[in-house]
């Protein structure tokens, strides 16, 4: 009987050092941040291809992306991006190989050389803007990497034998912002597709100037970017398109805040284009362009200290310019060494962890808006959320998703556009622990409220062990489903328990927790 008493002692002790071994995680309501607008991917250049595949596997792909749907036993279908990108192609396709770009990322243009329009260009990517929007996708932006070749200076879509100035001849801006105008006209009428934005430059700061053989592309100072924008924005209003002008999908944040490997021309872009001194590149009283910067997460995710330093001086100086802020485009690169930079497609967490811990720091410290992935499907490199498996050049082939695909779908498929984040902070043996909602290599949590009223906060732990949480509202108790993705096969999104908060996150896995409206 003593024994028993001891017993049932040791168990009660060890269950309240448990208990005290848990950090509290708690929503500050009180504590709004930025809205968060949508989720998305582009359709470059894998869907030329695949958007002519049999309709059975496109629709799966579709699913995969789009869908908010659940199935019978409530796992979701797909991971419901909430903003396709569609790349507006500039005619290097019809050029062949006398494009100096290679086949797989050559892209159809719906100008003709003599003028003239042919709308049944494009048609693969075509069909997934249509398959996106019968998954109850309401946001597109169309991007563009170059202008019509017709109307570059080298008569080519890359910028080969030229130097850091935009490849467009100078009287050729109104007849580009022309043709960006009627094609999102034209869209619109033929496919039923409204774009929201429009992007007509990409990295233009691109250090590396866009040389080819690999894709379309070109560099642009800022007053030629400020020059273009102009021109689109009288094209749009002329031909009363109601479509955002969204600037400048830089290379690299260093480029918003300063010169990166180029000159000034082509650096200072926060405060070239929004800062009313800039007399020649401001932008902020444009009609149609969104007090808004678009850029890219590549090349400052390592070291990781960095990764969060740089995303803090860049929210600062947006807070002093009142402007709100995208990343718009990530994928693997060489300088991404923690998982092997970007060869050789990995369908563990590997990627998958490193790419959630990226999306935790640009929306809790860059206070991003709306977050993309580039490519929704790809190749043998990490540039894909889905691989595609094929012996022809991608005219037939297999698709398989990716844990990559499914933890962008722990934020995506649960944050729906119109979300607001809140601030957290962690508490342990009640002593407030400094930056507890960002272990680096440990747990990243982040809150958001949908416009529902439900609230959502994604729990990712990067470590070896599991890690035991206890989830609070000041309010009120709520009631959690959990969804999680880890390297046990099935979990993927899956609907795993509920709780009233008290949680253990599994070893190197994503978990979401949706509460009840």
């Amino acid at each position: 009987m003593k024994y028993h008493r001891f017993l049932f002692s040791a168990l009660l002790l060890m269950a309240a050092v448990s208990i005290r071994a848990q950090r509290i995680y708690r929503i500050n309501a009180d504590q709004p941040r930025q809205q968060i607008l949508h989720f998305g991917a582009s359709d470059a250049w894998s869907m030329k291809y695949v958007g002519l595949w049999p309709e059975q596997q496109q629709r799966q792909i579709a699913d995969w992306l789009f869908s908010t749907d659940d199935d019978a036993q409530g796992q979701p279908r797909g991971i419901g991006l909430s903003l396709w990108r569609f790349n507006l192609g500039a005619g290097s396709e019809e050029q062949g190989d006398s494009s100096y770009i290679q086949q797989a990322t050559r892209t159809e243009c719906f100008l003709n050389a003599d003028g003239s329009y042919d709308w049944s260009k494009q048609q693969g990517q075509r069909n997934f803007l249509k398959l996106a929007k019968e998954r109850g996708v309401d946001h597109f932006l169309a991007f563009m990497n170059s202008m019509p070749v017709f109307f570059t200076q080298n008569g080519l879509a890359t910028n080969t034998g030229r130097g850091g100035t935009i490849n467009l001849k100078p009287d050729c801006y109104d007849r580009a912002a022309r043709f960006i105008a009627t094609s999102l006209k034209g869209l619109e009428a033929h496919d039923g597709i409204h774009f929201d934005y429009v992007s007509p430059v990409n990295e233009p700061d691109g250090h590396w100037n866009w040389l080819g053989p690999k894709q379309e592309g070109s560099p642009a100072t800022n007053r030629e970017v400020a020059k273009l924008v102009r021109a689109v924005s009288k094209a749009l209003k002329k031909q009363k398109v109601n479509t955002q002008i969204t600037i400048n999908e830089s290379s690299d944040l260093r480029c918003l805040l300063g010169t990166h490997e180029t000159d000034w021309q082509r650096g200072f872009e926060i405060s070239s284009f929004f800062n009313k001194d800039s007399v020649q590149t401001y932008l902020g009283n444009c009609p149609g362009v969104p007090h808004c910067i678009l850029a890219h997460s590549y090349w400052t995710n390592t070291p990781v200290k960095y990764m969060r330093q740089v995303r803090e001086q860049l929210r600062d100086t947006l807070a002093r310019y009142d402007l709100h802020y995208w990343q718009s485009e990530l994928c693997i690169m060489s300088n991404d060494e923690e998982i092997g930079g970007g060869g050789h497609f990995d369908f563990s967490m590997m990627t998958a962890l490193y790419v959630a811990r990226v999306i935790h720091h640009d929306l809790v410290y860059g206070d991003a808006e709306s977050w993309s992935w580039w490519r929704a499907l790809g190749g043998d490199y990490k540039d894909g959320l889905i691989r595609v498996l094929s012996n022809d050049g991608w005219k037939t082939g297999k698709a398989i998703d990716s844990k990559l695909m499914w933890t962008l779908g722990n934020y995506s498929r649960f944050i729906r556009p119109g979300a607001r984040r809140y601030a957290m902070s962690v508490t342990d043996g009640g002593k407030l622990v400094a930056d507890g909602e960002t272990q680096p290599y440990g747990v990243m949590t982040s809150a958001y409220r949908n416009v529902d009223g439900s609230w959502v906060v994604v729990a990712i732990n990067y470590g070896e062990g599991s890690a035991p949480i206890v989830l609070t509202l000041p309010e009120s108790k709520h009631a959690w489903q959990l969804y999680r993705t880890s390297d046990v096969t099935g979990e993927n999104l899956k609907p795993v328990e509920e709780s009233n908060g008290n949680a253990v996150l599994e070893p190197r896995s994503v978990t979401t927790f949706v509460s009840e409206r």
